[in-house]
This record gives structure tokens, sequence and C-alpha cells, in this order.
């Protein structure tokens, strides 16, 4: 199957990375299952936090805790809140069952934390609260609902289609993603393009980057040793 089949991990920037921990940890009753120095950034730590089979991430690098926050620009501040496009707008877990997500609505107040809701949105229902350094979090669950991966179109709304510009023919493919089928031999790395989206290294170490054979990078970059060990 060539396309993501699940969530592995969600990384979000800290500046405090005990605290991160120490809320998900006490306050939603999720395990650290790793926490090392993070490969191939210098002074970066990586921390995850357990979440089913897949993971929160953090990752903290000194010079996080020295930026500005300005709500509205850096953290949308609510679910409904603006924030610079590609930033982390708000982060939804999942819960199983209503009556799960309601029992951990208990446990967020019990911790002093305010939560609102149950909404009910049809395909699913939430509840909302903050997290530390102004994260937006969210527990949904489908328990009750309209199977949102029913995939018969109901929760597509043409208005808005129409408003993104997308077109019917767009909308087809879409809905219904190309398959592919993997080449015999590897596809080369493409060379540097400004029209596409590209990592934010300076220019001449990503083009220096981008001209380095994967097997390269492979061994340069990775470290399999459990820092535990």
């Amino acid at each position: 199957m060539n396309q993501p089949n699940a969530l592995h991990h969600i990384a979000i920037s800290t500046g405090d990375i005990k605290k991160q921990i120490e809320f998900f940890s006490d306050v939603l009753g999720m395990e650290l299952i790793a926490l090392y120095w993070m490969h191939g950034a210098e002074g970066a730590w990586h921390g995850f936090m357990k979440l089913g089979e897949a993971a929160v991430a953090f990752v903290f690098i000194p010079e996080n805790a020295k930026l500005e926050t300005k709500i509205g620009v850096t953290h949308p501040g609510n679910g409904a809140g603006t924030s610079v496009p590609g930033t982390l707008q708000h982060l939804s877990l999942n819960v199983d069952t209503m009556a799960d997500m309601l029992a951990l609505r208990d446990r967020i107040r019990s911790r002093g934390i305010p939560v609102m809701g149950p909404v009910h949105h049809g395909f699913c229902s939430s509840i909302y609260f903050a997290g530390p350094e102004n994260l937006t979090l969210e527990l949904s669950t489908n328990d009750g609902a309209n199977d949102l991966l029913d995939h018969d179109g109901t929760w597509i709304d043409k208005e808005v289609v129409k408003l993104a510009g997308i077109s019917d023919e767009e909308l087809e493919r879409y809905r219904n993603p190309a398959a592919y089928e993997a080449p015999a031999a590897p596809v080369p790395q493409p060379a540097y393009d400004a029209s596409k989206p590209q990592m934010g290294y300076p220019i001449d170490m990503l083009q220096q980057m981008l001209s380095t054979p994967d097997e390269v990078i492979t061994e340069m970059v990775s470290d399999t040793t459990p820092p535990g060990k």
C-alpha cells in the first residue's frame, strides 16, 4: 500500500520539555517512552509520549525558550484561532468511547485545568482544553457518531469545495488518489527547485545534502543504540 496508514508521531516544539512531559503524564495519563539527544540536531532533545500505537513527541532546542509567543501568530490560542501557515493549529487525541472522554474530562479538571464540552460535530464529539506553552488540545471520539471514514462524501461541503477553488475533477482525484507502483530501481533525488517545498536549511547546505547519496545520509545521521544501555 503506497500511502501512510497511521500516525507515527506528531512533533511539537518546546522550551520546557519537563513541563510538557509532566502535563501529558499526569493530566492525560500518557506514558513517557523515549527521551534522548535528538539524532543529527546538536543540543536538541527528543521526548516521546505513547499514544496507542503512535506518539506525541516534543523537540527541545535551547533557542526555543528565547522565542516570543504571539497568540494569533505563532499560536492560535484556541481551536478557532489563527496561526502562521505550517504551524500546529491544534492537537486532537482519540479516545474510543464517550464514557472514556468524559472520564478524561474529569481527570483533566481534577488537575485544575478548565475543559469545554463535549461538543458534537456529527462525525465525532470533542472536548477542548489548553496545554503548556499555549498548546490548543482536543480529545475526540467517534462513539455514537457518523463514521468520518465511510467515504460516502457526507462530510464534504460543496460550498466549501467551491470557495477553496477545487473543481469537480480535482475533488474526484482528491477522494480517489492515484495508485503508485514503486519502480524496480529507486527514484533519484531531485535537484533543488525553489518552486517545490524544501526543508529549512541554508540553501548551500540543502544543496549539498541533496547531492549526498541516501546511504551516506543514513550512515551519518542514524543512531540505533538505546541511551539506557
